[in-house]
Order: C-alpha cells, then structure tokens, then sequence
C-alpha cells in the first residue's frame, strides 16, 4: 500500500473515487454486463492514497478481498472472470455491428481494442501458483 495523500483535498478526492467505484463494482456485482473487477480495483487504489482503513477494509473484505488479493499478489483473473469479459466483449462487438451498425472503420478498431484486451486476459494465470 501506498501512502495516502498528506494533501486533505487529494485525499477527499481519492475518496470519492474509491466509494464511487466500490459503488460501481457492487452494482457490476448484480448487473451482467458491467464488471466488478476492475472498478473494485481501481478503488482499492483510490483507498490506498486516501484512507489505510477503507483500503485494509475492501482488501480484507470477505467477499471481495479474495480477487483482489489474488490479483495483488499473482496477477490471477479466474476462469470465470476471464469467460464473463470475453462474452461481454463479444455481445458488444455484435450489436456494434448489427444493431447500432457502425461504420466499419469504427468497428474495425473496437475488434482490435478488444483483442488487445482479451489477449492480455487470457494470458493471465487462472489461479495462484501451489
């Protein structure tokens, strides 16, 4: 952990950003297309720079604490994770080219976005080493 900002202002700010995204992984927690990861990570970050409490508190949280602590510690994005974000990026990539039918330069970019991100996933370890 980082220490947190000595600027009171920075430190309200890296807050805010830490609730809002905790908020935000919660929601992603019950919605099936919005992610949970990834913005409880970026919390666990804000919380890092802005309050050793609420970060102990999310890194030890019985629910969430464990991804992220297998994140921190061996870069792991389980197997189910890792199946959820690469439907995800494909249910979007079909309805960008069925439903919202964008022009092919932009969907050309978005499949090469989102190969970029699937490799990278993919090429994370799905569970810590024994």
């Amino acid at each position: 952990m980082t220490e947190p900002s000595p600027n009171p202002r920075f430190r309200f700010l890296f807050l805010a950003i830490g609730f809002f995204c905790f908020g935000l992984g919660v929601l992603g927690a019950f919605l099936p297309l919005l992610p949970t990861t990834p913005f409880l990570l970026v919390s666990l970050w804000a919380f890092s720079r802005s309050s050793r409490r609420f970060h102990h508190w999310l890194y030890t949280h019985p629910r969430f604490g464990p991804r992220l602590q297998a994140w921190n510690e061996h870069g792991v994005v389980p197997v189910k994770v890792k199946a959820s974000a690469l439907t995800a990026m494909a249910v979007s990539l079909s309805l960008m080219a069925f439903v919202a039918r964008v022009k092919w330069p932009v969907l050309a970019a978005a499949a090469a976005l989102m190969l970029v991100g699937a490799t990278y996933i993919l090429s994370r370890p799905s569970r810590p080493p024994r």
